[in-house]
């Protein structure tokens, strides 16, 4: 093959393809090592969970070069469509196969009772062609997973896990029409299909776990607008869609509406509900020259943005790079079950010819020689291996379900039961991420104070307006009528009461999140507010330390907020950090050989999430965080926290022990299958005997959550 042309450009450009062939640690090492060291390719990154790789090569090069490249590898691939096209399901394409192969299995396996039982002759015969016409359409079609991965290896000279799988299934099926064919007494067809059965089920798993595990990219960037209402130059209004806004357009962004890029603003005042990029729960109030951002709501007036950042520069855009790298770096974990798989293909091949070969020599004859090869071939079928992980990861899933935790990533729970380090997010996370009154600021209102604090709150959208309406009408209060009532946006609400002014706003100096109540010629009333921690949360964190994690808070919310909490808790406290702040700080913790489990709710939090070595999420998140952590919790407790942890531990346990079972097994049955005491169709039962085991093992997991 022709080398690559090398570009002089020292800008290396960057494409993504979409590799749907990947799915274990191996295919990432042969990506990146086989493009890194290609000509005109500067690196390559595999994202597993998205199936897609990065690859940063030189402007001379197109996707086209690109392709072939992978091709070469012997991996399909093509262009990702789009910035941020949603990836396929791997579990779906698996899912017909599955069905036919069972259905057929249990068929075939009817049939074959009788000859079990002692059919003979023409009737064996008819059992035998019945069975051989619905194994061999359902294996031609329900094996095509296996045989697609292993014919693309083997046309490379390359080897994987599929292909002693494809040539056991193969030479099973052939020799078992052949039987058929010459009237021979034995058929192996439901040895075949229940092979196919158990590796498409523990494949299936696996893949539903991983297909759980999506970047939330697409989420995050769903908070952004399809497009803005623009000013033209000659005063007219058009819509146009984002990606076509440039700097300096105009946008004019009604109450309620999302900013579609980032700007300045040009005219009007209005507050922006923030908390998806900061985790600050305070609207922002903003004027003329203010900088707001893609994603923020405007909450109150109308306003004329000038563009200064579009498409993919803007803050969003930037922050869902960073979700997407991260993710990256995190698909790179080489889990149990994918370095167990590495050593699988050549010592099986190695045994299966061994058989082969030392029978032959013997003198044993190569029908007799092949049928020893194949129970081999059948015996050392990775069923069992296969299922160690997936089975007790959804069992451990279903475990954490029931008790108001849901597992996205099937991995996440061997990174979980490794974290030795936690960082939390305050609002929302250790806090309740509602800010509510202080009771006894309530308590000391007059009666008619509190009527006319109800009053005014109750004409406001202001969520702190709404929580002081909540609280103050569940202690009965009823408002006061009220005249003249206006709201000033970002300032607070102003009336008149019995032709006294009266006004419910934000004080001129307070720490933390107040307002204050005014009636003319009366005391002024400062209403404090807090956000509550999560129940529990003293005793989650003890639970924590208990285990052996390292616990901090990291925040972007402002140091006076953050550091009350980190006093009620007893923690060590970073605030005010941006997403790279927080992308840094574990960046660097992982390099210091630390394993992060990074807790937070908000956009802001999703590159942190996703650069994490496992996260999780509260319910109440925004779909930013909910799509980038690999566990959430739905419950108000904390305790979620080390549940999920203990949880995590004893599922690694079990699939150790899985482990051992699957090893044991194989340790036991190859030397009585190489000896040739087994036949094809007891080795298809002895493999389905060692898979059952291993699922009765991961059983036990169901009764995990304490």
């Amino acid at each position: 093959m022709t080398a690559l042309p090398l570009s002089r450009s020292d800008v290396p450009a960057e494409t993504v393809l979409a590799v749907p062939g990947m799915h274990c640690a191996g295919c990432i090492a042969k990506i990146e090592h086989g493009l890194a060291d290609r000509p005109g390719i500067r690196s390559a990154r595999v994202n597993l969970s998205a199936r897609q790789v990065r690859i940063a090569h030189d402007p001379a090069l197109d996707a086209r070069d690109l392709v072939r490249e992978l091709e070469r590898i012997g991996f399909e691939a093509e262009p990702r469509k789009g910035a941020l096209a949603r990836s396929q399901s791997a579990a779906r394409p698996l899912l017909a196969p599955l069905a036919v192969a069972t259905f057929a299995c249990m068929n075939v396996m009817l049939l074959s009772v009788s000859v079990w039982s002692g059919a003979d002759g023409s009737t064996r015969a008819l059992f035998h062609w019945l069975s051989a016409a619905i194994a061999i359409p359902a294996i031609v079609y329900s094996g095509m997973p296996f045989f697609r991965s292993a014919w693309a290896a083997l046309r490379r000279g390359r080897t994987n896990m599929d292909v002693p799988i494809s040539i056991g299934i193969t030479l099973a099926t052939a020799l078992s029409y052949y039987e058929t064919v010459t009237g021979g007494h034995d058929a192996w067809f439901d040895g075949s299909l229940m092979l196919i059965a158990f590796l498409l089920a523990g494949r299936a798993l696996d893949a539903m776990m991983r297909d759980r595990a999506r970047s939330g990219v697409d989420a995050l960037l769903g908070h952004a607008p399809r497009g803005a209402m623009v000013v033209g130059p000659d005063g007219r209004l058009g819509w146009v869609a984002a990606e076509d806004l440039r700097p300096g357009t105009v946008m004019r962004l009604a109450a309620g509406e999302r900013v579609a890029a980032d700007g300045a603003i040009l005219h009007g005042t209005s507050r922006f509900d923030q908390a998806l990029l900061t985790g600050e729960s305070t609207p922002v109030h903003a004027g003329e020259g203010d900088k707001v951002l893609a994603g923020t709501l405007n909450l109150d007036a109308p306003v004329d943005v000038a563009v200064s950042a579009a498409g993919q520069d803007t803050t969003l855009a930037e922050i869902a790079r960073l979700m997407e790298a991260a993710a990256q770096d995190r698909s790179k974990y080489v889990r149990l079950a994918d370095r167990a798989a590495r050593l699988y293909a050549p010592a099986v091949h190695t045994l299966a010819a061994l058989a082969f070969a030392g029978w032959m020599i013997a003198g044993a004859g190569w029908y007799h020689s092949l049928v020893i090869a194949i129970a081999v071939l059948i015996i050392t079928c990775p069923c069992a291996l296969g299922l160690a992980v997936p089975v007790a990861q959804v069992v451990a899933s279903g475990a954490l379900m029931r008790a108001g935790i849901m597992v996205k990533d099937g991995s996440a729970l061997e990174r979980l039961a490794k974290a030795d380090r936690a960082l939390l997010d305050k609002t929302g996370t250790l806090t309740t991420g509602r800010p509510q009154p202080d009771p006894a600021a309530l308590a000391q209102l007059p009666p008619e104070a509190a009527s006319v604090a109800l009053a005014l709150a109750s004409y406001s959208r202001h969520p702190i307006s709404r929580a002081l309406a909540a609280a103050l009408t569940g202690l009965g209060v009823r408002p006061a009528a009220l005249d003249d009532i206006t709201e000033k946006p970002g300032t607070g609400m102003f009336a008149r009461w019995q032709g006294s002014a009266v006004s419910l706003r934000r004080p001129e100096s307070a720490s933390g999140i107040a307002v204050t109540l005014d009636i003319a010629g009366q005391p002024t009333w400062l209403i404090p507010f807090a956000d509550r921690l999560r129940p529990d949360c003293a005793e989650a964190v003890t639970r924590l330390k208990a285990m052996g994690l390292d616990v901090s808070i990291v925040s972007g919310d402002h140091a006076a907020s953050v550091a009350q909490v980190a006093r009620e808790t007893g923690l060590f406290a970073q605030a005010d950090a941006k997403p790279q702040d927080k992308q840094e700080l574990i960046g660097r913790l992982r390099h210091a050989g630390r394993n992060v489990l990074m807790v937070g709710d908000g956009l802001n939090d999703g590159p942190a999430l996703a650069g994490a070595d496992v996260s999780i999420a509260p319910g109440s998140a925004s779909d930013v965080g909910l799509q980038a952590a690999d566990f959430v919790f739905v419950q108000e407790s904390l305790l979620a926290l080390p549940r999920a942890v203990s949880v995590a531990r004893a599922t690694m346990r079990v699939v150790r022990q899985n482990f051992v079972l699957a090893i044991g097994y194989n340790l036991l049955a190859v030397p009585l299958a190489m000896a040739g005491l087994v036949t094809p169709m007891i080795a298809a039962i002895a493999m389905s005997a060692s898979s059952l085991v291993v699922v009765g093992n991961s059983l036990r997991l169901a009764r995990a959550v304490r």
